[in-house]
């Protein structure tokens, strides 16, 4: 009876978190941390943060969690934090927009990134209560351009979320609010035992970073077979997702239930009060689970707890005999592989807390192993244990090493945190790249990494270019026919401007062609849309654009072409697209190597990237082509040169 109220409650509750994730708001499923990190990178991720996402993702993370799945609501709540600032900087839903004036200061692209940077930031602060964490955490994880002006937007925010949590927990500290209260911001508290550690102590320290890196590059390798088969299994529909959630849940309330009969039961302390230990009721230590009055069972305090409380459990100090090896091994083994299985199921999932887990329990249980050879306590070692596994894993270091000390309250942790989260990332990065990149390429978003690759150096733009498809330009003033048949034809985004017939500098063949810049897809749907069309070809002046065009109405990037409905008689008209369009944008010589621009390309944020030809004469273009961020994806350059894999592998060899 008791397995079944239990897994019947899991099931319940997976169900109603998988159903809202599947039927209503499919992007809320995993961890949301990839695609903010994409779009952040300069990716349109769609439906990634609107309201119903944000509902769903709040509502089935609550479920989820509650359901006593392997997954944590850490990484969730960053998303929910993005969603937010999003919805406020765009003023609400699609649907439902507020367009008040002072709202149209964060309607373009480079505020609503800082929003979102800013709400991931509190959405660490609040899940950790780790401000200055939160911060580190947006600045080394999730964004791509940074800015002095971004690094106190971040910080203010978090400092917010702060205010609010202590304000809250004041609040709920007389328990009225369930476990909210307990805890205070310092949320595993390990600043009660003294730290001393020697020389000698460095060894099992270097062990457990390695040892971190070792099993973190592992873990990270199974993931990445195990969300294969999800894809797979996902695809065939709604149903399949709905009953891989459920058989999930069911296999881990059936090993949540059945393992704690495997171990024996451990006799309280004489020292703890008797309404201590053991308790079968709340939470906390010392589940008596299936043991007579004055035992309890120290597998089921853990896997029978809160994911907060199991962690307070394992980093508990001066308890070096309240948990039995066996325990902590069936424990880790038993996280490891439902941390695999778990992520990747259709409802909103996290890494953080699954993966502390894990580190603490093999942290504990080499502390037991080496507590002959070392004075550092075993609560402190399952501390160092989580914050490599997750080096080892997600590849972070001054965010984590922050992160641990606001979770813990120990400084005197910081110098062996710092090397035990150097060697763990260092050890990880030799085998295989961070679980948030594996999920980036198994997504496909087309994601531009830091560090291009060394082969990219030998490779043109001019090269790349010649392997596309020619470059689409308008001329100055186009027929309206031209530009509609550009838009139907093609999914390119921005088209260069030629003009022809330019009188040039002294020294310059008369009837010169100049590149007068780019103009936007989104721009050339609006001058479809207001029929801004000329019946003679000519130029216009600026008052004519001002009058009909405004410059919101130019910001927004909605509109597509099938929407609009041109005559006949209008299809013989002209454009002038020389006052809509940009006229300074960045170029790039056909000569320069693809490793520079693709620098070039991140670091300015860029959409668009004109490639001009080194040699200018009589019938060669003026553009010989476009580079957008797919042709810059290590990935696709490989597939349209061939050759370069073989020498890829050469220097991988060497």
């Amino acid at each position: 009876m008791g397995f079944i109220h239990l897994a019947g409650a899991n099931l319940l509750l997976t169900t109603f978190a998988s159903i809202l994730c599947v039927c209503f708001a499919p992007t809320a499923a995993g961890p949301g941390i990839p695609e903010i990190k994409a779009y952040l990178n300069g990716v349109d991720t769609p439906n990634m943060f609107g309201a119903t996402t944000m509902i769903v993702k709040i509502i089935g993370s609550i479920g989820a969690v509650s359901a006593g799945l392997d997954l944590g609501k850490e990484g969730p709540l960053v998303h929910i934090g993005s969603c937010i600032a999003s919805l406020l900087g765009q003023g609400g839903p699609d649907n439902h927009r507020i367009k008040w004036r002072w709202l149209r200061y964060f309607n373009n692209d480079r505020d609503r990134r800082d929003l979102i940077t800013c709400g991931a930031a509190s959405g660490v602060c609040a899940a950790f209560r780790a401000p200055v964490g939160g911060v580190l955490f947006a600045f080394e994880e999730v964004a791509t351009w940074w800015r002095s002006a971004l690094l106190w937007r971040t910080f203010f925010s978090t400092a917010i979320v702060v205010v609010v949590l202590r304000t809250f927990i004041e609040i709920c500290s007389s328990g009225g609010c369930g476990l909210f209260g307990k805890g205070g911001l310092i949320m595993f508290d390990v600043s009660t035992v003294t730290v001393t550690y020697h020389m000698m102590d460095i060894i099992p320290v270097v062990v457990i970073g390695i040892i971190g890196g070792v099993l973190g590059s592992l873990y990270n390798f199974f993931l990445h077979k195990i969300l294969r088969l999800y894809n797979l299994i996902n695809q065939k529909g709604k149903v399949h997702k709905l009953l891989l959630s459920l058989s999930v849940s069911l296999f881990t309330s059936a090993c949540l239930y059945g393992l704690p009969f495997l171990v024996e039961c451990t006799p309280c302390d004489s020292s703890l009060a008797e309404s201590v230990c053991p308790t079968n009721e709340g939470s906390g230590n010392f589940k008596q689970f299936n043991c007579p009055d004055g035992h309890y069972n120290d597998l089921a305090t853990l896997l029978l707890a809160t994911n907060d409380d199991a962690v307070r459990n394992i980093f508990s100090t001066t308890t070096s005999t309240e948990y039995h090896p066996i325990s902590l091994l069936i424990f880790f083994a038993l996280y490891c592989i439902l941390g695999l299985f778990t992520f990747g199921i259709a409802v909103p999932t996290g890494l953080f807390l699954p993966i502390i887990l894990m580190g603490s329990a093999y942290g504990r249980m080499l502390g037991i192993a080496m507590k002959s050879y070392t004075s550092i306590d075993q609560g402190l070692f399952a501390v160092l244990g989580a914050a490599s596994l997750m080096a080892g894993s997600m590849r972070m270091t001054v965010s984590l090493c922050v992160i641990f000390l606001e979770l813990t309250n120990n400084l005197l942790l910081l110098p062996i945190t710092m090397i035990v989260l150097l060697i763990a990332k260092t050890v990880g990065d030799s085998f295989n790249p961070s679980i948030y990149e594996i999920i980036l390429h198994l997504k496909g978003l087309p994601f531009l990494d830091a560090h291009p690759e060394p082969w990219m150096r030998n490779l043109t733009v001019g090269e790349l270019a010649d392997a596309k498809l020619p470059v689409v330009t308008l001329r100055g003033i186009e027929t309206v026919e031209r530009i509609v048949e550009v838009l139907r034809n093609t999914t390119h985004n921005g088209f260069p401007v030629i003009v022809d017939g330019v009188v040039p500098p002294v020294g310059l063949a008369v009837g010169a062609t100049e590149v007068h810049g780019l103009i936007l897809r989104a721009h050339l749907v609006h001058v479809l849309k207001k029929k801004w069309f000329q019946r003679e070809k000519r130029r216009t002046e600026e008052w004519e654009v001002r009058e009909k065009f405004t410059w919101v109405e130019l910001a927004e990037r909605e509109g597509k072409i099938e929407e609009v409905a041109v005559t006949s008689e209008e299809m013989e008209m002209y454009v002038d697209l020389h006052p809509l369009t940009n006229t300074t944008p960045y170029t790039v010589m056909e000569s320069m190597s693809v490793a520079k621009a693709m620098v070039l390309f991140r670091q300015l944020g860029l959409r668009h990237l004109l490639i001009v030809p080194k040699f200018v004469a009589a019938g060669v273009p003026p553009v010989v082509g476009i580079l957008t961020r797919q042709d810059l994806i290590a990935y696709n350059i490989l597939n349209a040169f061939p050759h370069l894999t073989k020498a890829t592998s050469r220097e991988k060899g060497n």
